[in-house]
């Protein structure tokens, strides 16, 4: 059987951290979803399409990935698109407990999808998508925080 994996997140913007994550774990299963959850409650820096655009521009070349947009809850989007995982991406212990309730509920909910961490890059452990945009509104340079082909104008 396919080892399918959602990597849920809003990719604003994608980071190296993602992309490690997402790469490292194409030793473990045969496909990557990355999942763009889109959710009317929070307010994106970057347009949907720009973010579709990046994903796709990094992982041209690697057919194990696909890009997805999807609503309402992962768990739901996981069954819908035969995926048997979530992948989660760990850079600190509060993460692990933000992750651990959500994977629990998960399970409730649906005890055929199994939720696994990854543990982040040292390198990437203090790296989010907040603090890259909080770089970019000061005027800051994130080149070396966004893969390549990420351009922030």
């Amino acid at each position: 059987m396919e080892k399918v994996a959602v990597f849920p997140g809003s990719f604003d913007p994608i980071t190296r951290g993602h992309e490690s994550v997402i790469l490292r774990a194409l030793s473990v299963f045969d496909r990557i979803i990355i999942a763009i959850g889109e959710n009317p409650e929070k307010k994106c820096q970057f347009p949907l399409g720009k973010r579709i655009d990046w994903i796709t521009r990094i992982f041209k070349s690697e057919q194990r990935i696909e890009i997805q947009v999807y609503h309402g809850l992962t768990i739901d989007f996981c069954r819908k698109a035969g995926a048997g995982f979530i992948l989660r991406g760990l850079r600190t212990s509060a993460d692990f407990e933000f992750e651990r309730g959500i994977g629990q509920m998960n399970k409730i909910m649906n005890p055929d999808i199994e939720t696994v961490f990854l543990l982040c890059s040292p390198e990437y452990a203090s790296l989010s998508s907040s603090i890259v945009r909080d770089i970019i509104r000061n005027g800051g340079s994130v080149d070396q925080f966004v893969p390549d082909g990420v351009k922030i104008s």
